[in-house]
């Protein structure tokens, strides 16, 4: 059968951003997060690392691949300091960059949000941001001043009883959740106000949460470019429901965007009315040499790919760069993964696949598409 699909223009977008977990602390508790693959610090601390837990601890907040990732350091608020600035350039430097994406935990409630971005914009990098909008309306102006580009808006219902269904029982009170939507959309009018980009990612795990998805569009998806997110431990359910989702509302697509050297794929469709969607999958991208003979390197277990570079700072310790939410024992201090054989492997394979898919996707009478800054991810739920 033929794929519409196969008739779209692509776009190849090497993988030049660095994803920063720049606090771990989160107002909310959701039900199904990886907080990036390190333990929840407020409930592991003076735990050894072989008893770190990734279960429900006093503040209600899980980190789903901790009993399994290998994970060994609890991970530490960075400060706005040279210490990150050198830390940035070091992986610039040996990881060519032009965007930096700061994660958590909740980046919009690090007290020195503002001087992080502009000590990245001093290096010329691009600034995102992944957030569930909690503190935007606070401190969104001033960190739009200092050069943010775009912030992405983790998005998981309309109403305080979708929210709250999502969140651990601590925190699962219709009444607080009323309030983290009002924050949310505070934030979506400050950051249109001030000019930053705001995209809405929602993830869609199954036909059970098309509803849900498509009231989500229809109330957010006139302010800011809406973009479906598959479920990171999706069983072909997810997939299905977001394509249910496109044939419902008659969405047509009209471009794909291939991020090169990393999983992360997504189709442009353009809706009756005009209005953009974005739908956003996972590839099956594996490092050639790191991938290779990982217990989780199969169709069932291998959730995210090869997503991209990560950088974390360990508490009392150094800065620390993964390459997988799902292997934290791959990681490294700093100063050694930019001297580590990985760093040249990570590098190589983006140039490779960057000149590969171009290649791929181009044809005689059609020029081959240009490369440029890739779109920030959003959370896999991250």
């Amino acid at each position: 059968m033929h794929d519409p699909l196969d008739d779209v223009p692509v776009t190849v977008v090497p993988d030049r951003t660095l994803r920063v977990k720049i606090i771990d602390a989160c107002g909310l508790a959701c039900t199904f997060c990886h907080n990036e693959g390190t333990p929840v610090a407020t409930d592991n601390t003076g735990r050894p690392p072989d008893a770190f837990t990734g279960a429900p601890g006093r503040s209600g907040r899980v980190s789903i691949y901790l009993a399994t990732n290998g994970a060994d350091f609890l991970p530490q608020r960075i400060p706005a300091d040279p210490d990150f600035a050198l830390a940035l350039a070091a992986v610039r430097g040996s990881l060519p960059l032009n965007e930096v994406h700061f994660t958590g935990g909740e980046p919009t409630l690090h007290p020195d949000l503002p001087d992080l971005v502009r000590i990245a914009r001093r290096l010329d990098l691009t600034v995102g941001l992944t957030s569930n909008g909690e503190n935007g309306a606070a401190v969104l102006p001033e960190c739009a001043e200092a050069g943010l580009d775009r912030i992405n808006l983790s998005v998981f219902g309309t109403t305080p009883e979708e929210l709250a269904a999502v969140q651990a029982p601590r925190l699962a009170s219709p009444r607080l959740a009323a309030r983290k939507l009002e924050a949310l959309a505070d934030t979506i009018e400050t950051a249109t106000r001030h000019g930053v980009k705001v995209s809405a990612n929602i993830v869609i795990p199954d036909h059970d949460h098309v509803e849900r998805v498509l009231r989500i569009i229809e109330q957010h998806g006139r302010d800011v470019i809406v973009r479906m997110l598959v479920n990171l431990e999706d069983d072909g359910a997810s997939l299905a429901a977001m394509r249910e989702v496109i044939d419902h509302l008659g969405a047509v697509p009209d471009l794909r965007v291939i991020t090169a050297g990393a999983s992360d794929q997504r189709t442009r469709y353009r809706l009756p009315d005009g209005r953009t969607l974005y739908a956003k999958s996972i590839r099956p991208v594996r490092l050639p040499e790191t991938c290779t003979g990982c217990r989780f390197n199969n169709d069932r277990d291998c959730q995210e790919g090869y997503y991209g570079v990560r950088m974390y700072r360990a508490k009392n310790g150094p800065f620390m760069i993964g390459v997988c939410i799902q292997r934290m024992d791959l990681c490294l201090p700093l100063g050694e993964f930019v001297m580590s054989q990985r760093c040249a492997e990570v590098r190589n394979f983006r140039d490779d696949e960057a000149a590969r898919l171009t290649a791929l996707h181009s044809t005689p009478d059609r020029e081959p598409p240009r490369s440029r800054a890739r779109p920030a991810h959003g959370p896999a739920a991250g």
